[in-house]
């Protein structure tokens, strides 16, 4: 008999327990590596968000698998960019997702929108309005051809992302409201100590002139006040003709370039043959952490290790 009641106790309070154990964090799937950290940020020790573009795919060109398919059409919530950056993904997910599931970043309100520059050769300090408004939005009403996609490189915007996934996800989470909050919080002070890290780090490289792959640092240079004065190729697909690389080359030596920048998902030869008889010397931009791992912790790297290589090829005699 005491056994019994023993376990008719034990058993009504497994179904009052039930509800906890059932309880799951929503499934997320994020598009790119640097917002996938900011979103498993604000989703630690509850969920891992599933990170689509995995291996350092690159976002203007990729296919998926079925497996990616199956994930996005079972995702509650699906973070993308937006159709200007992930021109394959848009159509998927048309044709798969509701659109009441689906956050499309390049569509936040207050969000910091950039104009992509037109042609490779740019104006010193294009984007810098008066004063200190380095971290104000320059551009309203851009159309999504004109805008500038690499939103993420903002550490203003990355807070903005961080802010509206803790809304979000406690809005489709409920029960886990107050964890993504302090979350939320946590994370926006460790933005808020990379920012100024990385002022100090570059705020004696600001006046040198570089050159960059392609147009996709702008938020950057736009906050931290850098001088980028031209790219290697309007984009990334579209590698230059011999008559633009002698263009760049003399524009090189005009201004004095410090440095040319390569990316890691593109062959570095042509920045090597841009460099020949003139005095810059070859670094590496990586905007997407391609090659570290996933989690929490990834932004912030890519971050840091941008702001180490710019400072890095900036600074000195350029020797």
């Amino acid at each position: 008999m005491q056994t019994r009641s023993y376990t008719s106790r034990l058993f009504y309070a497994l179904v009052l327990m039930l509800p906890l154990l059932v309880h799951a964090a929503p499934q997320v799937m994020v598009s790119i590596k640097p917002v996938h950290s900011l979103i498993a940020g604000v989703m630690a020790g509850i969920g891992l968000p599933e990170l689509l573009l995995r291996n350092g795919r690159s976002p203007h060109h990729f296919s998926l698998t079925a497996s990616d398919v199956r994930k996005l059409t079972r995702a509650e919530r699906v973070y993308w960019i937006g159709e200007p950056l992930e021109l394959p993904l848009a159509k998927i997910l048309r044709a798969t997702v509701s659109e009441s599931r689906v956050v499309t970043l390049l569509s936040l309100p207050d969000l910091q929108l950039l104009p992509l520059r037109e042609g490779v050769q740019w104006e010193r300090h294009a984007f810098h309005e008066q004063g200190e408004q380095h971290d104000k939005p320059v551009e309203k009403g851009i159309s999504p051809a004109q805008v500038n996609p690499h939103v993420w490189l903002s550490p203003i915007n990355a807070a903005l992302i961080v802010r509206m996934a803790v809304e979000d996800l406690s809005h489709i989470d409920p029960e886990n409201s107050s964890a993504y909050r302090r979350n939320g919080a946590t994370l926006l002070m460790r933005l808020q100590e990379l920012d100024r890290q990385i002022g100090e780090q570059l705020a004696g490289v600001r006046d040198v002139p570089f050159i960059v792959f392609h147009d996709a640092y702008a938020y950057f240079e736009h906050h931290y006040q850098l001088n980028a004065v031209g790219s290697v190729t309007l984009s990334p697909e579209r590698m230059p003709g011999a008559q633009h690389i002698q263009q760049l080359r003399n524009r090189i030596k005009s201004l004095n370039a410090r440095c040319v920048f390569s990316e890691p998902q593109f062959e570095p030869k042509l920045v090597a043959t841009l460099l020949e008889d003139t005095q810059a010397r070859a670094g590496r931009l990586d905007p997407l952490g391609a090659s570290l791992p996933s989690g929490p912790d990834a932004y912030f790297t890519m971050m840091s290790d941008l702001a180490e290589a710019l400072a890095g090829c900036l600074g000195g005699d350029g020797k």
